[in-house]
């Protein structure tokens, strides 16, 4: 499956309404950016139950501000509307597929319960 472009416009609802999201904040100019997305890509291939989407933070630069996108590029992955993972730099395929499958793993029902806790004691 290709990866989505994001917007402001779609990011919201794209996030909303998948289980799991993807994110490649990247720009046209950037080498490790363009070495990154064929192995963005690959991944995308392989996990056909994940939405994949990429920010060109150029083009969507609000967007990148508003996560505090410094470096390029990053990598994000939400599930359920949580960010359960980001970091800057071009990852090695073995590595991405890595974090995916600790993704997939995780048992959400105790990922919200310990948001909850947290904002309750804040």
């Amino acid at each position: 499956m290709a990866s989505i472009e994001l917007s402001s416009e779609n990011f919201d609802r794209v996030v909303a309404d998948n289980d799991m999201v993807v994110i490649d904040f990247w720009a046209p100019w950037c080498g490790p950016c363009r070495s990154f997305a064929p192995v963005f890509e690959a991944a995308s291939a392989k996990n056909p139950d994940v939405v994949f989407a990429k920010v060109d933070t150029d083009a969507q630069q609000e967007l990148a501000q508003s996560f505090g996108i410094r470096s390029i590029p990053t990598l994000m992955i939400f599930r359920q509307r949580v960010i359960l993972f980001s970091e800057a730099g071009a990852m090695p395929g073995k590595d991405l597929d890595s974090v995916l499958e600790q993704a997939k793993a995780l048992d959400m029902t105790e990922v919200h319960r310990k948001i909850a806790e947290e904002q309750a004691q804040q």
